[in-house]
């Protein structure tokens, strides 16, 4: 007997007016425009299922609610999924901090995997810190809590950050 096929629909945004935007805006004022609804969030947030919930300088907190479709072969959440909030908090900490203009990219990210997430664990939330922001290159932090405030997972990435050449124009 086969078993029914769960299906799953999902819209997002224009990636580009986000993209625009951090062009000619701070990235503090791009993310908190993000978490009002007022600009779209990249079409990974979508996919995922992940919610900004809120940004300050230098601090992001992202949550999510567990699903099926997060699930590996042993049926708990996979570990790309950890590792994609982990990085989007982390990255997006830093951007909080970015001026306009200012691009970044992740140029490593270890994950610590400690409690397993399942459908069962309920809102997990994820909050990314900088540690340090320098002139090339920031440091920043993540961590993912389940609905008791227990440590599910960590990371620590370093991040490129990509200004503009003296002499080009922004936007």
């Amino acid at each position: 007997m086969t078993e029914p096929v769960r299906t799953r629909t999902y819209g997002w945004g224009d990636p580009a007016l986000s993209a625009t935007a951090a062009q000619t805006s701070a990235g503090i004022e791009v993310l908190q425009a993000m978490a009002r609804g007022e600009l779209p969030a990249p079409p990974v947030i979508a996919t995922l299922g992940f919610v900004l919930d809120s940004v300050e300088a230098g601090r992001v907190e992202f949550s999510f609610e567990p699903a099926e479709y997060h699930y590996n072969p042993i049926g708990s959440v996979h570990g790309g999924v950890y590792a994609t909030l982990l990085d989007s908090a982390t990255g997006c900490a830093v951007h909080s901090m970015l001026p306009a203009g200012v691009g970044y990219t992740s140029l490593d990210l270890t994950v610590k995997f400690l409690r397993a997430i399942t459908v069962d664990t309920g809102r997990v939330r994820c909050i990314g810190t900088v540690t340090h922001l320098g002139g090339r290159t920031a440091l920043a932090e993540a961590k993912l809590f389940d609905p008791a405030d227990r440590l599910l997972g960590t990371a620590i990435s370093s991040i490129l950050l990509i200004r503009p050449q003296p002499g080009s124009a922004v936007g």
